[in-house]
């Protein structure tokens, strides 16, 4: 009886130990978790396929460094360029589309910049910079600190040259720079789904919107296994397939705040393919 017992605890050990193995690690961003999608998304997933995921909220710059580090399984990030470096690399699988939103410049409704309502965001940018207007800066390598660097470029505007005036960087995620820009009626770039879900907005206002340039596209890839061995691939390729699939599309698509859809759905047809193809 004793050996019976021995033998099902044994047993049990095993079983126990096989049901944690059906975790994975993703490395993404700080928009998808302070805007609320993960909290939602996630427990939808793990009870549909039984697989537990554990979020490793950061920049997309230390996201894909995660990756190439094989230190995650999936990276589901926002910085289209430095995707598809990750990609030549070799250091993903495929790549694939999940969704969009788009990116907006906040500020104080006093506006002393004279921005609100320009469609035209590297004029805006210019307007900020003629006025020294303070503008807080995420700093941290992140999708959304490249692509306002990107545009800054763009404007023609030395942001290195006004570091510590009125420019300013703050190395931290979206949600303190949110709070930051609040505190200190700034400007900044937000994606519009943390500010969607962000209560602490004080005085602060969209005031541009709806340049394409603003545009802003999520991807998902499998962290390579022949990189990296521990990488658990059957797993964080069901987490990808998931996401793409019509059911996890529609999941997306049903997270709303305040009556307003966050992220929108745009994997159609990517299950074939590398993703790119549109």
């Amino acid at each position: 009886m004793r050996i019976v017992v021995i033998i099902f605890a044994v047993l049990g050990w095993f079983g126990a130990a096989e049901a944690q193995e059906r975790a994975i690690t993703v490395a993404s961003t700080t928009s998808t978790e302070q805007s609320g999608l993960f909290g939602y998304l996630l427990p939808q997933f793990s009870k549909a396929q039984g697989i537990n995921v554990k979020v490793v909220a950061v920049g997309t710059g230390q996201a894909l460094d995660m990756g190439r580090r094989g230190d995650a399984d999936v990276v589901f990030v926002h910085d289209r360029p430095a995707e598809d470096k990750f990609m030549a690399d070799g250091q993903g699988v495929k790549r694939f589309d999940v969704m969009y939103n788009d990116f907006v410049i906040v500020g104080p409704k006093s506006d002393p910049a004279h921005i609100g309502g320009d469609k035209d965001v590297v004029d805006a940018l210019r307007k900020i910079a003629a006025a020294k207007a303070p503008f807080i800066s995420r700093g941290d390598h992140s999708g959304t600190h490249e692509a306002e660097l990107r545009l800054w470029k763009e404007a023609g505007i030395d942001v290195g040259a006004a570091k510590g005036g009125w420019y300013r960087e703050i190395g931290q995620g979206m949600g303190s720079a949110l709070n930051m820009a609040s505190s200190s009626n700034a400007y900044l770039l937000s994606d519009r789904g943390t500010w969607l879900s962000f209560k602490n907005r004080g005085d602060l206002a969209i005031l541009t919107e709806g340049d394409k340039r603003l545009f802003n596209q999520y991807g998902v890839m499998l962290v390579n296994p022949a990189k990296h061995p521990n990488v658990r691939a059957r797993d964080g390729q069901a987490f990808i397939d998931w996401l793409i699939s019509p059911k996890g599309q529609e999941t997306i698509a049903g997270y709303q705040v305040g009556g307003e859809r966050l992220f929108f759905p745009n994997a159609s047809h990517q299950q074939e393919g590398d993703g790119r193809d549109r």
